[in-house]
Parts: C-alpha cells; structure tokens; sequence
C-alpha cells in the first residue's frame, strides 16, 4: 500500500513560522515534522509515500530526497496552483496504484492513530472510503462525524453549536479509499474531500464508513497548539514519544542532548517533563529549566538564563539572564540579555528583543 501525505496549505495560523517555511518541515523535537509521519507509516508497514506538496514545493525534495535515510521511498506531486485537499488527491493519480487501495494523511496532523486497524475495518465493511475518527472533549471546535452502530457514516456536522451536539467523533486526518474514488474528483480544478468529495460519497449511498481508533491526536495549526505538541513530546505522551525515546541521545537526568551539543554540568531542572538540546547547541553554567523546553540545533544559551516550557528554534541566542515562558522562538533570533518573553508570544525568525525589554 501506498500513502499519500497532502502539504500544499499555506499554514496561515502558524505565522509567522510558516513565512519561510511549509508547516509540515517545521521541526517538531528537532526533526521535520513529516520525519514523524514517516515513521508512523514503517511502524505500520508502509514504505512508499507520495508527497503532495503546493507552498513552496521545493522545499520538500530538498530535505527528504528519494526518502532512503528515512526508510521510504518517496515521490512528489507537485500542485502548479493550489487544488485543495481533493484536487490534491486527483492531481496525485499518476504516482499511485490504480488498482489499490491508498491511505491518505493530512500533512499537519501529529498522531499514532492505528492505521493498521482502519485499513483491516476498511477492508472487513468492502467500504469504498474510510475515515479515522478520534473522540474529543470539546466538540464545538471541530466538524463532528456521525456513524451508525456499524460504522457507516450518516452525516457531517461543520462546528456544531451546544445544542446540535449528536457525538463527540471528528474526522482524524486519515483515510483509505479506493482506486474508484479518485474518477470522482473533477482533474484540475481546486476541490475539497472535506466539501465536496464526501458529501457526494453520502448522497450516492456509497459504502462510506468511520473507524474509531484511539491514540494520540493533535492539529499542529497554530501557535498554541505547535507548542502544546512539543510540550506532550518532551513528556513522552506524544506521538513522537517512541522516536523521541529512541533516538541517539546522551542523558543526564531529565536533560537530553544530541551530537556535539554542550550542556554545563550545573544546568538545574525542576518540574515534570525534559529538556531536548539540539546538535551543536550550547548551554552556559547557571542556567535554569522548568517543565519542557526543546531548544534546536546551533542555539546558544548564556550563563543565568531562566526557560520554562518553551521551544526555540535553530542558531538563535538566549542572552544572560534572559526569561523564557511558554512561548516559541523562530530561527535565528537574538534575546538580548535579562529580555523576558511571556506565554503565548511568538517571535518570528531572525527576531530581534532587546535587552531588558518585557514581551
């Protein structure tokens, strides 16, 4: 079986981190996003993968290549135009097998849903397409998926109020189809599965069913939620937990670093969680952590700076006695000394805050 992986959006909640860089290459623990997804895709099986890709195309072969140092082999789709998430699909046609069924992911979803368990329900209900389903808490914030007792999807409910809330099923971000759903979608034309595709599935009686899979879920699509992933990760209760715990990492407590990184022997830790220090970054002597912080390669953090539950991305620079708290620092920044960032700020990349300033 083959994925298809759909990176074409623009991520515009993400700004200002999806400026330069396409949402699904953002790093989460120090790694592309997508590198978390493909090891999803091994732990199931699945060793081909199609990268549908819009917003800055280029990008995407330029950091995975053919995909061999990731144990896939992968090919790319390239979108002249934006086509939506159905158009995606059809404009992917080439690369994939006519005569088999496909699994498809939304490239901006962090999760280990059981893929093998909705392919096995996929193929034991003869569906035509299957959606993975996760429970949520707050249904208000999603479009909700009504099923009956067999799976078989009745309806679709686009961000219900209170009172319209029949079940508490989302639509994850995976699916299978088959080959016949592909001559369903117009070529050419931008198209949604969401829209278009699924609502003509239901009107048409077509074998269309939900499959229920637990695990771990998050939308990275914003700010808040890009931070929360990574926070769930270094507390090993995310997705990316079983990469995180097996990567090649030196460990001294809850600190976790990689090659050539430099950690002082007197960094001091309180609270739950890890500290991830990127390659070749460096920690100065009295430096303080609490909770989880991932700090990226080639970053520096001088002497007596203070970082809770934070991430800071690659070549920035955490001046002396700065203080850091639940916020996300863009590529290349500068914090100037005894600067204090607060949560919920985001600095973009190759940000500037001068000293003594209170974000």
């Amino acid at each position: 079986m083959k994925a298809l992986i759909l990176t074409g959006g623009q991520g515009l909640r993400l700004r200002p981190f999806t400026c330069q860089t396409p949402k699904p290459l953002l790093p989460v623990a120090n790694l592309p996003f997508l590198a978390h997804q493909f090891a999803l895709l091994r732990r199931h099986g699945i060793r081909e993968a199609v990268v549908a890709t819009a917003y800055r195309s280029e990008a995407f072969p330029r950091t995975f290549g053919d995909g061999r140092r990731f144990g896939l082999r992968i090919r790319y789709a390239c979108e002249k135009s934006p086509l939506g998430t159905g158009g995606a699909v059809r404009n992917s046609a080439a690369a994939l097998d006519p005569a088999e069924a496909f699994l498809v992911l939304n490239g901006d979803v962090l999760h280990d849903l059981d893929l093998t368990a909705l392919l096995r329900a996929h193929r034991a209900k003869r569906a035509e397409a299957s959606i993975a389903l996760v429970r949520v808490k707050d249904p208000t914030l999603y479009g909700l998926v009504e099923t009956a007792k067999d799976g078989r999807i009745l309806r679709f409910i686009e961000k219900p109020s209170l009172d319209e809330i029949s079940c508490r099923t989302v639509n994850a971000g995976a699916y299978v189809f088959e080959p016949s759903v592909v001559g369903r979608i117009p070529p050419g034309k931008p198209y949604s599965l969401e829209r278009g595709l699924f609502p003509s599935l239901l009107e048409a009686g077509r074998p269309f069913y939900g499959c229920v899979t637990g695990g771990y879920w998050m939308d990275i699509g914003t700010v808040e939620k890009y931070l929360q992933v990574h926070l769930d990760i270094l507390c090993e209760a995310g997705a990316g937990a079983a990469l995180f715990r097996k990567a090649r990492l030196r460990r001294r407590g809850a600190f976790l670093w990689e090659a050539k990184a430099r950690l002082a022997a007197d960094a001091a830790h309180e609270g739950d969680g890890h500290v991830l220090v990127g390659a070749g970054a460096s920690v100065a002597p009295l430096v303080r952590f609490s909770g989880s912080v991932c700090i990226g390669p080639g970053c520096v953090v001088e002497r007596g700076a203070w970082l809770s539950d934070c991430v800071i991305l690659g070549r920035s620079r955490i001046g002396r006695g700065a203080r850091l708290s639940g916020c996300v620092v863009g590529h290349a920044c500068v914090v100037e000394p005894n600067a204090s960032i607060g949560p919920g700020r985001a600095l973009g990349d190759g940000s500037v805050v001068k000293q003594y300033s209170q974000l």
